[in-house]
């Protein structure tokens, strides 16, 4: 078995590198380092350095997004502008259990799906303040996005649905930022008016 991570997500963790990981037997991978050498993407110092820094703190960054998005599943599962929220750390979500029993933590992602559609859900996108839109995860910042207009952008509406990206659906990658400011923002944005 191969194993291709990428360390520009949750191991770095800054937003501020791009990097990968590649673990497997050690033959794979010293065929892999062979050939890798004639394309030249090794990591320059200062990416390793982001890096290695970066590693000191992956257990506290995880354990503080892995607390805070559940903290926000529970709060948006009970928000009238909500429809639903996936989340393991919820009782409701269907693999629950598997994740209790596997798991330390239920991670710093989750996903809902506001009342409205994508133009409610692009609505609230436009009115978070603290939390930025961006289609990347695993930062120290909280980011948001809707998968209909950047992962998911290629496939069809019907696509999208067989997937589970509903009409509305909105990704949040929790960042480190105090609860209280992320439901805040969360709030003000997913309230009704201008």
């Amino acid at each position: 078995t191969v194993v291709v991570h990428s360390a520009t997500k949750y191991l770095g963790g800054h937003s501020d590198l791009v990097a990968g990981v590649l673990a497997g037997p050690a033959g794979v991978i010293e065929e892999a380092r062979e050939r890798l050498k004639s394309f030249g993407p090794n990591l320059d110092p200062h990416a390793i350095w982001l890096l290695e820094r970066a590693l000191k703190t992956l257990v506290l960054r995880v354990e503080r997004q892995s607390q805070t998005a559940l903290a926000l599943a529970d709060w948006l599962a009970s928000h009238p502008a909500v429809v639903t929220v996936h989340h393991p750390g919820l009782e409701s979500h269907p693999d629950h259990g598997t994740a209790r029993e596997l798991f330390d933590g239920y991670g710093g992602m989750l996903s809902f799906v506001v009342h409205g559609g994508d133009r409610a859900a692009v609505r609230v996108l436009e009115r978070l303040e603290l939390i930025a839109v961006a289609p990347s995860l695993g930062s120290v910042e909280s980011l948001v996005s809707m998968p209909r207009y950047t992962s998911h952008a290629a496939m069809s509406r019907e696509a999208r649905h067989a997937v589970g990206i509903e009409d509305g659906f909105i990704r949040l990658s929790v960042g480190v930022e105090d609860v209280a400011d992320l439901r805040a923002d969360l709030e003000a944005a997913l309230s009704p008016g201008p």
